[in-house]
């Protein structure tokens, strides 16, 4: 056997992987879709230069596992305790519906039980790796729609264990009962894993990372980063489990020690690696010629999957006090199957559960709403709003911004407030001092509540709309105050602000500096940039200090590994 037979075809897609990634984000696309093409392309469908895949399949697997390590090293418990009924509730809703639905329909399509209920399971989640890192990159992780999604994906995540031991329960042969226990005992088996973890990474590790000597070489931190992810995995694997479970529940376990941000940095190249790896042999894994001969069956299915999530999602989050807007432009963004769902795909037909043909469709509908997902979350504000605007003037829906008029500020000049977060209770807190009239638009009825307890006028109503605006009279305003963090929204409001009241002052808050002209464009006459404040901040402060140190330099000592060592008494 040759050995050096497998560095030739990783180094060629690891190549091509650089190259189309890079292209894409050229195009200002996730460079995953660079990374799925390049499989395709290379694979034995394709070009043949890659024929033999079955060893490079054998990496990506440890790329599958390094990739749920690293993404429960970014789990948060108190995020996800944080994110309230919207991630507890209405995640796990989205998961129970979706899976739910997607099991029915496939089961009136034909399909054995067993099978449709895997297919709900692969439809019910959505691409974390590329949802956030898109919201991220768009700064519209902190948007309502942003928050949304996150909390759906974090109980996504979440799901994924149960999910596994579901379908690699339900690859064994018997009836209902035989699964059920199967089920039963994969969890304890699970469980025990978990305590044993727990023990491991609240003992071992941390007295492991005080050691002088990891401290000292950074080589040997990133190799216990390494062993740990990787050797979760295979005892997980050695139980009987997924390997991919046991990686992601020492990540989640790992993720709430103070030591989890130096661990994800030190295995965040390995990371990179095994997961290029991982999404281009799921991208050999498609069949351009199997593709364009069964195109309709795969276009179906792509719709029903994109436009099925959209609509369920579109609807749990309603239930939340959403608005329209922003709950559809949630579920667009996660409107596409999941990478998890590849690994569900993988163990399901090795079990048998999928047949050949049933694996291809549902492999090839999975990379094409990858593909289009940079393009829906792209999209999604401007799709929810043009939706909502619409349902509207049919009369299908009715959206009422606000409370009655009667309660609405009408004195001229009074200053328009546009989100009562932290930034804007500062803002309100200063203008309360100064007894001026103020009116209040936010989406969270609590933020209202606590401006009233102000005597501001408060208002739940989303402020890109101008029914919203001129149903609070912004038209008498005489100076706008826009602190929402979402730069699109931002700009929006501040665009209809201006508009409605062109001889209004508007100050607005920019998160990024990138955003910092797009809104002075928009019509605002102060933009406060926080980064560039962050960093005025921060210089005054050194400067502070190192004044301070030369006036003082005894109360100033150096910090403590710049002091000499005093021999002991």
């Amino acid at each position: 056997m040759d050995q050096w037979k497998l560095l030739p075809d990783v180094l060629l897609l690891l190549l091509a992987a650089l190259v189309l990634g890079a292209i894409c984000e050229r195009l200002k696309q996730s460079a995953i879709i660079g990374y799925l093409l390049a499989g395709a392309l290379m694979g034995p469908n394709a070009l043949h230069l890659i024929d033999d895949a079955d060893q490079v399949n054998a990496l990506a697997e440890l790329g599958v596992a390094m990739l749920l390590f690293s993404i429960g090293l970014e789990f948060s418990w108190r995020r996800l305790r944080q994110m309230g009924a919207i991630a507890m509730v209405g995640g796990s809703l989205q998961v129970i519906v979706t899976g739910g639905l997607a099991t029915g329909v496939a089961a009136l399509f034909g399909l054995p039980f067993k099978t449709a209920t895997v297919v709900g399971a692969m439809i019910a989640l959505s691409s974390t790796a590329c949802v956030l890192r898109l919201l991220s990159s768009r700064a519209e992780i902190d948007s309502q729609h942003g928050r949304s999604a996150l909390g759906v994906l974090l109980l996504q995540d979440l799901a994924v264990v149960p999910l596994m031991l579901l379908v690699t329960a339900m690859g064994g042969e018997g009836g209902g009962g035989e699964i059920a226990w199967a089920v039963v005992r994969a969890m304890v088996i699970a469980l025990m894993m978990v305590a044993v973890f727990y023990l491991l990474f609240n003992t071992v590790v941390p007295r492991a990372l005080h050691l002088q000597s990891m401290r000292r070489n950074r080589e040997l931190s990133t190799l216990l980063g390494i062993v740990t992810g990787l050797g979760s995995a295979w005892i997980a694997h050695a139980l009987g489990l997924s390997p991919a479970i046991g990686a992601f529940v020492a990540g989640m376990l790992l993720a709430e020690s103070p030591f989890a941000t130096q661990i994800r940095s030190d295995v965040s190249s390995l990371r990179t690696l095994l997961m290029t790896l991982f999404f281009a042999s799921v991208g050999m894994l498609g069949d351009p010629m199997w593709i364009a001969s069964h195109a309709i069956a795969v276009l179906m299915l792509v719709v029903a999957i994109v436009l099925g999530k959209a609509l369920i999602i579109w609807a749990l989050l309603r239930r939340f006090d959403h608005t329209h807007r922003s709950a559809l432009a949630a579920g667009m963004c996660l409107g596409q199957v999941g990478e998890f769902s590849f690994v569900l795909a993988t163990i399901a037909r090795s079990n048998g559960l999928l047949s050949e043909d049933l694996f291809l469709l549902f492999i090839s509908a999975t990379i094409i709403t990858l593909f289009l997902t940079p393009y829906l979350v792209g999209r999604a504000t401007s799709i929810g709003a043009g939706v909502a605007d619409l349902l509207a003037r049919w009369g299908w829906i009715e959206i009422i911004p606000a409370e009655p008029a009667s309660s609405t500020a009408l004195e001229p000049g009074h200053v328009l407030l546009v989100g009562y977060g932290p930034a804007g209770q500062a803002v309100g807190l200063a203008l309360h001092r100064l007894g001026r009239p103020v009116t209040v638009i936010d989406l969270n009825p609590k933020a209202i509540a606590i401006a009233r307890q102000l005597g501001f006028y408060g208002h739940v109503g989303d402020a890109t709309r101008s029914d919203v605006l001129e149903h609070v009279h912004a038209a008498s305003a005489g100076f706008a105050v826009i602190t929402i963090p979402d730069p699109l929204a931002s700009r929006r409001a501040i665009e209809l602000v201006r508009a409605i009241a062109p001889d209004a002052r508007i100050v607005a808050r920019a998160r990024y500096h990138v955003y910092r002209w797009e809104l002075q464009l928009a019509g605002a006459h102060v933009v406060i940039d926080e980064e560039e404040h962050v960093g005025q901040r921060m210089g005054n402060e050194i400067r502070k200090a190192l004044r301070a140190a030369v006036r003082d330099p005894v109360s100033h000592p150096p910090a403590p590994d710049e002091r000499t060592e005093e021999p002991a008494s």
